[in-house]
């Protein structure tokens, strides 16, 4: 396996793949998610991951709305996004810093009996085949009303942005980065990560922080930080 890997299409990437359940992360086709991995089991996930030269790992979240049975192994949405670890440094106390870099959403056919300490599930790319289009419909978002959103967040919870930096990103990064860093819970996140194409996720997160907004206008409502 080359160092330097890209996936052109569903039929490029593996499709036994190691999963990392985890609430409230949503990782999005060319973003970059960092990780702190400090368990046992995903530190023996990350081990295997690069020893097979893919590097490559499954983000997905647990599904709230059905625990299951066994606390440690909570049922899953059935829509994640693997990522591939593009950089990786040792923390010098038993920690591994990991960046994973996003390639493209799946969906789980289903989940593998292993062995392994952590999960793995046979997974489809198909579904999500324009994932492997960079910049894919990035015309028909409505750059405007996102920026717009954004400043209206921003001045509600006095934060500050890097507008050139903004500015200058176009639509896919602008809008992927924007919903991976929303401090938005599971089911919003789940919604942003299953959205059909790149203009529907750019209204769904403009709508959740119009209504995040609202709720924050509204007596006995404090705003999302």
């Amino acid at each position: 396996m080359p160092m330097n890997t890209i996936y052109r299409g569903p039929e490029t990437v593996p499709d036994e793949i190691p999963v990392f359940p985890l609430p409230g992360a949503l990782l999005l086709p060319r973003g970059q998610m960092p990780l702190n991995i400090f368990e046992p089991r995903y530190l023996a996930m990350i081990d295997d991951a690069l020893r097979s030269g893919d590097r490559l790992i499954g983000m997905i979240q647990p599904d709230p709305a059905h625990a299951g049975p066994d606390p440690n192994k909570p049922h899953l949405f059935r829509v994640g996004c693997v990522g591939r670890i593009t950089q990786f440094a040792e923390s010098g106390d038993g920690r591994y810093l990991i960046q994973l870099t996003g390639i493209a959403r799946f969906r789980v056919e289903e989940e593998l009996p292993v062995a392994t300490l952590y999960r793995q599930c046979r997974v489809t790319y198909h579904p999500f085949a324009d994932d492997f289009t960079a910049r894919k419909g990035e015309d028909e978002v409505d750059r405007k009303a996102l920026l717009r959103a954004l400043s209206d967040f921003l001045k509600a919870n006095n934060l500050k942005a890097d507008w050139e930096g903004i500015e200058n990103a176009p639509n896919e990064a602008l809008v992927n980065a924007l919903a991976m860093m929303s401090p938005y819970d599971t089911a919003e996140k789940q919604a942003l990560l299953e959205a059909p194409d790149l203009k529907t996720r750019a209204e769904i997160l403009i709508a959740v922080t119009e209504i995040e907004l609202a709720k924050s206008k509204t007596p006995g409502e404090t705003p999302l930080q």
